[in-house]
């Protein structure tokens, strides 16, 4: 696969999501810790706004109050009308959507990235929706080029007939962290590190994008491809 159509417009508006899962630490971490000296995440140019996606999870350290909010961003739920009987991640996901979106709009935010951990050894991973997403697929690489000599895996979930329903799903380029391997509820110094070493990378690039020096370039980015949740299958998009 060639990549080489890019946007032509500059990314401005970056959100980055901690606690959409409540009981994955690292996340809330960053974002609580970035909240209170942003220092290290702004760059000339762009706009990072920083935010605790479900706070009520956090404060329990629970995954959900009543359902999972990175399956409720389908259209369906986002356009629900208000109410006392709706869910509490329902309606997390529609002011979400206010704030960050509307989802499939011009209006909505250009990156979100959302932080998550995992229990299983897997390291830092990156999570791709769409295998023609030329600029993520050129970030995802300058992400692993930078980390190396440490590995950074590349997960391609894509199937033409889903409609993603995460938090992510609501800016134009959606970007899922995972890190780990990590118990729920715990913090480890080493992802805390790695994860913000991620976002680093993220945000240098986007910067160095904005400023024309990653314009049109033609990469190799090895994946890992998820298919239906239990068969891992590795390529190379070209």
């Amino acid at each position: 696969m060639t990549s080489c159509h890019i946007t032509e417009e500059p990314i401005k508006k970056i959100a980055i999501f901690g606690g959409t899962h409540g009981n994955k630490l690292t996340g809330v971490f960053l974002v609580k810790h970035w909240l209170e000296n942003d220092a290290e995440i702004q760059r000339t140019g762009m706009e990072v706004k920083l935010f605790i996606t479900n706070p009520r999870a956090v404060k329990k350290c629970t995954r959900y109050i009543d359902c999972h909010l990175n399956r409720v961003f389908d259209l369906e739920n986002l356009g629900k009308k208000m109410s006392e009987d709706l869910p509490y991640e329902v309606k997390r996901a529609q002011e979400i959507n206010h704030l960050f979106g509307p989802k499939n709009s011009e209006d909505s935010y250009d990156i979100i990235f959302d932080l998550h951990n995992t229990t299983s050894n897997m390291g830092c991973t990156l999570i791709l929706e769409d295998s023609r997403n030329d600029f993520l697929i050129q970030m995802f690489h300058y992400i692993k080029t930078s980390l190396a000599p440490l590995p950074c895996y590349v997960y391609l979930i894509e199937h033409p007939s889903l409609q993603y329903a995460t938090s992510r799903s609501v800016a134009k380029y959606p970007v899922g962290i995972e890190v780990g391997p990590q118990p729920q509820g715990v913090l480890r110094a080493d992802i805390l590190d790695q994860m913000r070493k991620m976002i680093k990378h993220a945000l240098d690039f986007i910067y160095q994008f904005n400023e024309g020096k990653w314009w049109v370039r033609v990469v190799s980015l090895i994946v890992d491809i998820c298919i239906f949740s239990c068969v891992l299958v590795r390529f190379a998009l070209l």
